[in-house]
C-alpha cells in the first residue's frame, strides 16, 4: 500500500506526525513538552466572571489565561434556577403522573366493559380496548421517551433564563476544552463532555441521541453499527456516536471499545469528586496514542517510527487497538538519514507553512492567518493564457 503513517520520535521534547500518501502530505500533527495541546483535555473549574453582555461565563482552570464558556455551552444540569420554578415544575410533573394514572384507569375500566359485552361487540370493543392501552404513555408525558422529556423540560427553562440569573460567581463546573488559546483568546470550554475511543465516542452528559458517523455510507455497515449500539445498555442522559473507523468492526471490538470508555468516564468521576477546583481531571492522550487511534486506517500499509521510545508506544498501543495489526508498526533505524529526510517529507513541511504558494496554471495563493479568520487571496499571476478575464479567474480558482 502507498499510504505510510510516518512519526518522528527521536527528540525527547517533540513528535511529529505525518501521513504520506503517494508521497504527498496528507495529513500532519506536532506535539512539543513545552507547549502541549489541552483541546480535548477536561478540567474541574471555578466560575471567576459572568458576562450578560457576552451570555457567557469566564472560568478559571489553571491554564495562562480564563477559559471561555457560552451561555449554551453549559449543561441545565447546572442551572441555580430559582425555588418557585423548582416547585412549578414538581407541580406540573405531578399532575402529569395524576393525568397517566386517570388515563389507564380508564383504559382497564374500558378494557374490561368490552370484555363483559357480548360477543357481537367483542371485536369492536377489542379494537377500542387496544387503542385505549396504548393511551398512557401518550398522556404520561406527550409521546417522549424519558430522554426527550429531558430535553424539552430543560429546552423551556434555557430559553426562559439569561446567564446571569442561573449561573453565579465561584460555581464549579467540570469542563472539556474545545478549542485552543489562541492569540488573544482564553481556551473555548464546553460543559457537554465527549470522549473518543477508537470505535466509539462516548457522551457522558447530553441529550444527544447518538448515531452512527457521516461518513460511514455503506447501508449494512450502518445497520449493523445501530444494532450493536442499540444493543448497549446505555444509562439516561448518555449518547454512544460510532466513530468512522467502527465500519466493519465486530460487536465484540466496539463493545469492548465502548466499555473501555464506560471505565474511563468512571474513574473520571471519581476523580472529579475527590478533587478540589481548579484542577485538571483528564489529559487527553499523547500524540503518538493519537495517531495511532486517529490516522491509522486499514488502508494505512506501515507505521513506522523513528525513536526507541516512541516505537516502543506505538507498538504497545497498537497491541492494545489492534492486536493482529501490531506487525505494521516498524522502527526506523536508517543512520545515513533521519526518517523525514529518508521520505523528503522535510521539505514539503518547509514549502507548507511558505505564505506564498504557486499553483500549475501558473497563478498563487497569498495565505495570511489572523485570531478570527484565514484569509487566502487567489492571484492570476502569469495564467494569462484565456481569452477573457472571466475565463481567467475561473480557471485560477479551479
Amino acid at each position: 500500500m502507498s499510504k505510510k503513517l510516518l512519526i518522528d520520535a527521536r527528540l525527547a521534547d517533540e513528535t511529529r506526525i505525518v501521513v504520506l500518501n503517494n508521497d504527498a502530505i496528507e495529513d500532519v500533527d506536532y506535539e512539543s513538552t513545552y507547549r502541549k495541546p489541552i483541546k480535548g483535555n477536561i478540567y474541574l473549574t471555578k466560575v471567576t466572571r459572568v458576562e450578560p453582555s457576552l451570555q457567557a461565563c469566564f472560568v478559571e482552570y489553571g491554564g495562562n489565561r480564563q477559559g471561555f464558556l457560552a451561555f449554551n455551552e453549559i449543561h441545565p444540569d447546572y442551572y441555580r434556577i430559582p425555588v418557585e420554578d423548582h416547585q412549578r415544575l414538581l407541580e406540573e410533573e405531578k399532575q402529569n403522573a395524576l393525568a397517566a394514572a386517570e388515563a389507564e384507569a380508564a383504559a382497564d375500566a374500558d378494557a374490561d366493559t368490552s370484555n363483559a359485552s357480548g360477543e357481537a361487540g367483542a371485536d369492536f370493543a377489542g379494537a377500542n380496548g387496544n387503542a385505549l392501552a396504548e393511551a398512557p404513555s401518550d398522556a404520561a408525558g406527550d409521546g417522549l421517551s424519558d430522554g426527550g422529556r429531558m430535553r424539552h423540560r430543560f429546552a423551556r427553562f434555557r430559553n426562559q433564563y439569561s446567564i446571569q440569573e442561573v449561573i453565579s460567581r465561584n460555581q464549579i463546573m467540570l469542563v472539556q476544552v474545545v478549542k485552543e488559546e489562541r492569540g488573544s483568546k482564553g481556551a473555548a470550554m464546553s460543559t457537554y463532555l465527549s470522549l473518543a475511543g477508537r470505535y466509539c465516542v462516548l457522551m457522558p452528559n447530553t441529550f444527544h441521541s447518538g448515531g452512527i458517523s457521516r461518513k460511514i455510507s455503506d447501508g449494512k455497515d450502518r445497520k449493523k453499527l445501530k444494532s450493536i449500539i442499540s444493543g448497549f445498555d446505555i444509562p439516561l442522559g448518555m449518547a454512544v456516536i460510532a466513530r468512522t473507523a467502527g465500519s466493519g468492526r465486530t460487536k465484540t471490538e466496539v463493545t469492548r471499545d465502548y466499555n473501555q470508555l464506560l471505565k474511563q468516564w468512571e474513574e473520571i468521576r471519581s476523580l472529579t469528586m475527590k478533587s478540589s477546583a481548579p484542577m485538571l481531571i483528564y489529559e487527553g492522550a499523547d500524540l503518538i496514542k493519537r495517531a495511532v487511534r486517529d490516522y491509522y486506517s486499514p488502508d494505512v500499509g506501515q507505521i513506522i517510527v523513528e525513536g526507541a521510545e516512541g516505537y516502543k508506544a506505538a507498538r504497545l498501543h497498537m497491541k492494545n487497538l489492534m492486536p493482529t495489526h501490531v506487525k505494521k508498526v516498524k522502527q526506523h533505524k536508517g543512520t545515513a538519514a533521519h526518517l523525514f529526510q529518508h521520505y523528503n517529507v522535510e521539505s514539503m513541511l518547509a514549502a507548507m507553512h511558505e505564505p506564498r504558494v504557486e499553483l500549475k496554471s501558473g497563478g498563487s495563493l497569498v495565505i495570511n492567518q489572523t485570531e478570527a479568520l484565514v484569509a487566502i487571496d487567489v492571484n492570476s499571476g502569469k495564467a494569462t493564457r484565456e481569452r477573457s478575464i472571466e475565463e481567467t479567474a475561473l480557471k485560477t480558482n479551479l
